[in-house]
């Protein structure tokens, strides 16, 4: 989990390593168990970090094996990664069937923090449309930013901040994007992740 960690706030140099060992000792193994989740947070970071078709292919595989039944555990979490990567990818559809398998197995599994995952991901992609359909997405982000914020998941609240910005610096709604890129930025330098919180900056430099 150190390297998932690593991975959250945005550190995958640091991230990269450590799954690839634990992915590399979960085959030597042979733990089926864990063999999953290893694939998905490593493709997952490889997306983000640029090597997308290493991450796709590495997530493909890992959905692959969660499928088949050899392993439950982040099940949900790896569906709404996946969806994630398949946004970067520009393959919406793909992205939204990830995200819609993600929140009925956190819904049937209790997994409420990977449900408000999936509800953040599903307010990307309804944001990311051509045009953003600006309704669904602003709905899917409070659904998941209310329920993060009862679990107490500060950084997937400031994600739904910075989500709504972006949502309505695309639709023109300047005030509202400020306001909520502001918020956004304030938690992220809050909680030092200096990653997004470089996002956050550069969406609200764009306002000017």
């Amino acid at each position: 989990m150190l390297g998932y960690i690593h991975v959250v706030k945005g550190e995958f140099d640091q991230a990269v390593p450590l799954l690839e060992r634990a992915l590399a000792m979960s085959r030597d193994w042979n733990i089926r168990l864990l063999s999953p989740s290893c694939m998905g947070f490593l493709g997952y970071t490889y997306a983000l970090s640029g090597r997308l078709a290493e991450g796709l292919a590495l997530l493909a595989d890992a959905m692959t094996a969660f499928e088949s039944g050899v392993a439950t555990v982040f099940h949900s979490l790896v569906a709404a990664h996946a969806g994630e990567a398949c946004i970067l990818a520009g393959r919406s559809q793909e992205a939204h069937r990830h995200a819609e398998r993600a929140l009925t197995l956190a819904r049937r599994r209790g997994e409420r923090g990977d449900e408000a995952y999936a509800l953040r991901l599903l307010g990307e992609i309804h944001s990311q449309e051509t045009p953003p359909d600006d309704g669904a997405a602003e709905t899917r982000y409070r659904q998941a930013m209310t329920l993060a914020d009862h679990l107490g998941m500060r950084l997937l609240v400031a994600h739904c901040q910075f989500g709504l910005g972006t949502l309505y610096r695309r639709t023109e709604k300047r005030e509202q994007a400020q306001e909520h890129l502001t918020t956004a930025t304030a938690m992220y330098r809050e909680m030092g992740m200096t990653y997004w919180l470089e996002k956050a900056e550069a969406e609200i430099r764009d306002l000017a």
